[in-house]
């Protein structure tokens, strides 16, 4: 068993961030497929006993999906609203595929404010522990309709790492559309090569080439190394996963799949 599939089978406290990228498909729809198996991943997990929380982008996606008319539009009135109805059919989405296994779920919209308030954090540790301990799956998302520059998060690879040290998490799953962290852009440089392991993340980050973002999501490699750097710091690890790839968690334990590890330092 290689480091990474251990580490995933030691955590018990996980927390899943599910980009954009992921549940979009070609044309900037939600990928109900997609979907469907990331949720009987983590089902899978719930029953070897792990507590799961999701921190799931795709609002913004799913209220173009609605309301395709209003896609192009850049007034930031428009782009929140598309996200208030977005984040009813994303919830409606996984509502149903894990009401299909027999499990509800909880959502909580976040902002920046909400985790720089002592007493708003006690409240929020306070539901995710009850929900949990009830069975229930909570889902969170950054609160794009109310959020503005100044309590804004910013992008939910940074809320995820939030979420992890809040919850004091064991391990971090970054589900992207890369199968992990590469030396420079696969996208563009077919001699890339992909670091399976990270032990140093701030050696990392000053080793490889960072640009790149995705189409439909917000961050980019950036992002993921500074949430590590977060995850990291409070003894918790991060992987990153290819989440298009149908069932690559249970993949990956069986060291079927690739992607990167960012160790904790011990």
């Amino acid at each position: 068993m290689g480091a990474m599939q251990d580490a995933i089978r030691k955590s018990k406290k996980i927390v899943l961030k599910i980009g954009s990228n992921v549940l979009s498909d070609d044309e900037g729809a939600i990928n109900r497929e997609t979907l469907r198996d990331i949720v009987m991943q983590v089902k899978e997990l719930m029953d070897q006993g792990k507590q799961v929380i999701i921190v799931s982008s795709g609002a913004g996606i799913c209220g173009v999906g609605a309301i395709n008319k209003w896609s192009r539009r850049d007034d930031m009135n428009y782009k929140q609203a598309l996200c208030a109805i977005g984040q009813v059919e994303l919830m409606m989405a996984y509502r149903e595929y894990f009401g299909s296994h027999g499990v509800f779920v909880g959502q909580l919209l976040l902002t920046r404010d909400d985790f720089d308030d002592h007493n708003r954090v006690l409240h929020i540790r306070n539901t995710l522990f009850t929900l949990i301990d009830e069975g229930v799956v909570p889902i969170i998302n950054e609160n794009d309709s109310v959020s503005v520059d100044e309590i804004s998060i910013g992008d939910n690879d940074t809320l995820s790492a939030l979420t992890s040290t809040l919850w004091n998490a064991d391990m971090l799953i970054i589900l992207s559309d890369i199968d992990g962290v590469y030396d420079s852009d696969p996208k563009t440089r077919r001699e890339a090569a992909l670091i399976e392991e990270i032990t140093d993340v701030d050696v990392l980050a000053r080793e490889i080439d960072t640009r790149g973002k995705s189409r439909f999501g917000t961050g980019g490699i950036v992002t993921k190394i500074e949430a590590a750097k977060k995850v990291n710091a409070y003894g918790a690890n991060l992987v990153l996963l290819n989440g298009k790839k149908k069932h690559v968690i249970q993949k990956d334990c069986a060291g079927e799949a690739k992607g990167t590890v960012f160790f904790a330092k011990k």
